[in-house]
């Protein structure tokens, strides 16, 4: 009997190595580009590829990780642009080319890092790169909490700072999320990108007014564009803790953006946000979602224009 059992354990267990390594080799899916868009209007797709093909970004080395950018614009004054968990320099491209009219505008895509530390160096090495000591910053998301940390620590840094859809330091993401955040690194590629999608399918896009765009691009990401290890990384930036810069020692221009329907910040970080930055102006725009610089760029445009032109 006890050598059953033990013939019976070994096939369990057997099973289950097997079952784990299959779970990590088998691959994430992928779709084509022309897959992924089909839904798009054809012109925006054509600008889309117009754009990656006339700005290919250059790579430079920070510590180890490369550093992708693009910079556009001939203007006297630079803004650069930094992304969320699922972006890449691209995402802004439906604002880059009507601000590189007035501006210099840069945009970086983040290596695999997970501390915020890591990626203000990579912002500032860019910058340095560039001959820019001082700019306009405009961070979403992920983009937004890192340009706060950055306003902490380099503020000689900044022209001014622009907080889209973002969240003030907070203790409650790390907290609603604390198991997921411990299994994130040993989930494979696939069940991750396979949640981001469903995801965007649920919430972001239909926040996004069912935008094409929103979607088509999210999904590139969760494709085979963005990396488990880049995922991951930014994940761990998003709970990384430090302290928000003394309202009354910001020196330059804020502006805060969100939207009324945002589904991946809450009212209540949005509101925490306004009251750690109480001299902030605040465009709140309608039913726009997380990803307004890609189904609003006009709009989004304009609101950044007007605020830089009164300063």
């Amino acid at each position: 009997m006890g050598a059953r059992l033990k013939r019976a354990a070994l096939i369990v267990l057997t099973a289950l190595i097997v079952f784990t390594i299959g779970a990590y080799l088998n691959p994430t899916p992928s779709r084509t580009f022309a897959e992924v868009y089909a839904p798009v209007d054809p012109s925006i797709v054509a600008a889309l590829q117009r754009f990656r093909t006339t700005h290919p970004p250059r790579t430079i080395n920070v510590s180890g990780r490369d550093w992708s950018y693009i910079t556009m614009g001939s203007g006297e004054q630079t803004v650069i642009f930094l992304h969320g968990m699922t972006g890449a320099y691209d995402i802004w491209w439906r604002v880059l080319e009507p601000l590189s009219r007035n501006y210099r505008v840069i945009a970086v895509t983040y290596p695999a890092a997970d501390q915020l530390a890591q990626l203000a160096d990579g912002v500032l090495a860019v910058l340095e790169n560039e001959e820019v000591q001082e700019a306009h910053f405009v961070g979403t998301s992920l983009g937004g909490y890192l340009t706060q940390y950055l306003m902490a620590r380099n503020p000689e840094r900044f022209l001014s700072a622009a907080l889209a859809n973002t969240f003030p330091p907070n203790d409650r993401i790390a907290r609603e999320n604390r198991v997921l955040g411990r299994l994130l690194p040993y989930l494979p590629e696939w069940v991750i990108m396979n949640a981001l999608r469903a995801n965007t399918e649920q919430k972001i896009y239909p926040a996004a007014g069912y935008s094409e765009p929103v979607r088509a691009y999210v999904l590139e990401q969760a494709y085979g564009r963005m990396q488990k290890d880049q995922f991951v990384g930014r994940y761990h930036c998003v709970v990384d803790s430090f302290t928000a810069p003394p309202s009354n020692e910001i020196e330059f221009p804020l502006l805060i953006i969100e939207a009324d329907n945002d589904p991946l910040v809450s009212v209540e970080l949005r509101t925490q946000l306004k009251e750690v930055y109480p001299t902030a102006a605040v465009v709140t725009l309608h039913e726009r979602g997380h990803f307004p610089y890609l189904n609003a760029p006009e709009e989004y445009a304009a609101n950044l224009l007007e605020f830089w032109s009164a300063l």
